[in-house]
């Protein structure tokens, strides 16, 4: 049997940010309703600045303004205050024309701005809206209605666009994730007729479905042979992601080739020292070779967590002796073999350590082995697929209210086959 399930850290992605990206233009509104945007005049010449005070008091008299004369001055309210729009007079002392507008979208470009034209410079106004700017509106034609109006429009088209460009960068983060997803999980290549049972689990970083290094596979060579691996590259983003495809790749590879053991965890280390950018990136892992002749597991751990054995009599935690991480000890490190009997009963549970790093509690407080392994003690010996969910399940419930689970989680449970999925 071969059950698989996974949160895909792309999906994850695209949600929060068409949350965050709907409640933008919301929750903004929300605050101008309570206290009146913040607008920043930038105007040197004084009697066009009470023409605006004029108009703010006549047609916006919840507006909020401050009047500055230059753009120096504009750039250090701004680097102290962020007002909802900005109306920008493009003749000013020290910037003018499309300068103006460059400057201001230099300091912020999170704000609105609506720029303020002579009669006769119509075109100018054009071309600042082509260059960023939400509006323009002319001197000496401004009706009061006209100008509140035209300073909340702005400021809405902001938001609108700030979302959109919030979304569609969501939508290609989800794209590149689904892509190396396919890489890091892929679907469990078995050979000849089935001995073992897989189930498998993936959740993605909750606090910014961040897709991390996490990876598996699962090889059944034609006489029967399973090969297994989990691993871990220490970080979260493409170029984790990137090296945790390239790891499973070639182990997948090595094992198609015939080769195990501690030569294959070498010649690992070296894809990892060729593919990783600087000399801090490692990659913990363990592998597995189920004999279903002799009905044990050889197990080769390299700097990762231990794993679960259960068996009708109860859950022990298994944590053979192991070698560093993979690119810690590039050269030097030694990773001894050892063998796991594996009874009829028999169901080995590894996972990666996002499983038991949520923090659960104030300060550093987190889940850790010792509270992981508590925690399966509560969990009821049911089907491997309800026990998986039930465990990660009570992890995430335990981490909720401390953030989430940070980390990536993933989960493999291997047991030999039987001809009915029963506990």
């Amino acid at each position: 049997m071969l059950s698989g399930q996974r949160e895909s850290a792309g999906d994850a992605a695209r949600a929060e940010a068409e949350r965050v990206a709907a409640g933008l233009a919301h929750s903004a509104t929300d605050f101008q309703d309570r206290t009146g945007p913040a607008v920043l005049l930038v105007e040197d010449d004084r009697a066009d600045a009470l023409l605006v005070e004029e108009l703010v008091a006549d047609g916006a008299p919840g507006l909020r303004m401050t009047w500055v004369r230059t753009m120096a001055e504009a750039g250090e309210h701004l680097e102290r205050h962020r007002p909802d729009c900005v109306l920008l007079d493009l003749h000013l002392p020290d910037a003018s024309g499309m300068e103006a507008v460059a400057r201001i979208r230099g300091f912020t470009d999170r704000v609105a701005i609506v720029v303020l034209t002579g009669l006769d410079e119509e075109q100018t106004g054009l071309a600042a809206v082509a260059a960023g700017a939400q509006d323009y509106l002319v001197k000496g034609r401004v009706e009061p209605e006209l100008f509140g109006r035209a300073v909340r429009y702005a400021i809405q088209r902001k938001q609108t666009e700030a979302a959109a460009v919030a979304l569609r960068a969501s939508q290609m983060q989800a794209q590149e994730n689904s892509r190396l997803e396919r890489g890091l999980l892929p679907t469990p290549l078995l050979r000849g007729e089935r001995v073992a049972d897989i189930y498998t689990r993936y959740r993605p970083g909750r606090a910014y479905a961040l897709l991390g290094g996490d990876f598996y596979d699962v090889v059944q060579d034609a006489d029967g042979t399973v090969h297994a691996l989990i691993g871990d590259v220490a970080g979260h983003g493409p170029d984790e992601a990137a090296i945790g495809v390239a790891l499973r790749l070639a182990w997948r590879t090595l094992v198609l080739s015939g080769i195990s053991g501690s030569r294959q965890l070498e010649l690992l280390e070296e894809v990892l020292l060729a593919e990783r950018a600087g000399n801090h990136t490692f990659a913990t892992l363990t592998t597995l070779v189920l004999d279903p002749r002799k009905r044990v597991a050889r197990v080769i751990r390299a700097g990762h967590p231990g794993m679960l054995a259960r068996t009708d009599s109860g859950t022990d935690w298994v944590e053979v002796a192991g070698g560093p991480a993979l690119g810690l000890l590039p050269g030097r490190a030694v990773w001894p073999s050892h063998q796991y009997p594996m009874s009829e009963d028999t169901g080995l549970v590894l996972f990666t350590d996002g499983l038991y790093e949520g923090h659960i509690g104030p300060g550093n407080q987190r889940l850790g082995e010792d509270g992981l392994y508590e925690l399966v003690a509560s969990v009821p010996r049911i089907d491997p697929n309800v026990f998986i969910d039930a465990l990660i399940a009570k992890v995430e419930a335990m981490a909720d209210e401390h953030g989430g689970l940070a980390d990536d989680v993933a989960v493999m449970y291997l047991r030999w086959a039987r001809p009915e999925a029963g506990a």
